[in-house]
């Protein structure tokens, strides 16, 4: 499997005082944080700590009360909601806990649909995801229809569904949530492959296994904000 960036070690994403008010709860409160190309970065905290919506924020599905969010250089709160999406489908790849799969459409479909939304012929698109089916190991299922599949093999289609549009940034929230150990393992070991031949990551966690495993970088969030960055090398 191949990435299409180069070595230069840009700012992909970039968040700058960035306040999120729900009525009167504070979901973000001033955050900061950096993310460099070809970082593995898991961020972590206890549930209503403001992790989910930091990730909303970098994904464009939410926009900060106030502060910054910038990704690939464009400032998100500049964009309207078309532009968002537009920006999305080209930029930022998502991976979800319950995968998010189109049941009515088999695997090969469902893949090859994140380019043709994006203007891509069928016919290329199709033959994208056929290749990444394979490379992800779940090629003979590309006429199955998602119901069929095991927890593992949703994953990895939703991953070479995530992967389709070659993202500058992969977002997985809860990657391994929906799923059993063996299946979560494999799922934590592609994660760290494409992280290693430069593929950006952003992860939302509640599983320490998975940050340590798949991550350079940890950052921990409470009451929304960081409250303290380490290496797995460094946690103990």
């Amino acid at each position: 499997m191949t990435t299409d960036h180069g070595s230069a070690r840009q700012v992909v994403v970039r968040l700058h005082g960035v306040h999120k008010e729900y009525g009167d709860t504070k979901a973000l409160d001033g955050l900061l944080l950096e993310i460099e190309a070809g970082d593995a970065v898991a961020v972590m905290g206890p549930s209503g700590c403001g992790k989910s919506t930091l990730l909303n924020m970098v994904a464009g599905l939410d926009r900060p009360t106030s502060g910054m969010v910038e990704v690939q250089g464009r400032d998100l709160g500049k964009l309207n909601e078309t532009g968002l999406a537009l920006f999305r489908r080209r930029n930022v790849g998502m991976i979800f806990q319950f995968f998010n799969l189109i049941d009515d459409l088999p695997v090969l479909d469902n893949v090859a649909l994140a380019a043709q939304l994006t203007g891509t012929p069928a016919r290329q698109a199709r033959l994208r995801a056929l290749k990444l089916l394979d490379e992800l190991g779940v090629a003979e299922r590309r006429n199955n229809y998602p119901a069929t599949l095991s927890g593992g093999e949703r994953q990895r289609v939703a991953v070479a569904r995530a992967l389709m549009n070659r993202p500058a940034l992969l977002l997985a929230d809860e990657p391994t949530g929906a799923l059993d150990r063996r299946s979560g393992e494999q799922v934590m070991d592609l994660l760290t492959d494409l992280n290693q031949i430069g593929q950006t990551l952003l992860i939302v966690t509640h599983d320490p296994q998975l940050a340590t495993r798949c991550a350079g970088r940890l950052v921990e969030v409470a009451d929304g904000r960081v409250a303290r960055e380490s290496t797995p090398a460094t946690t103990a």
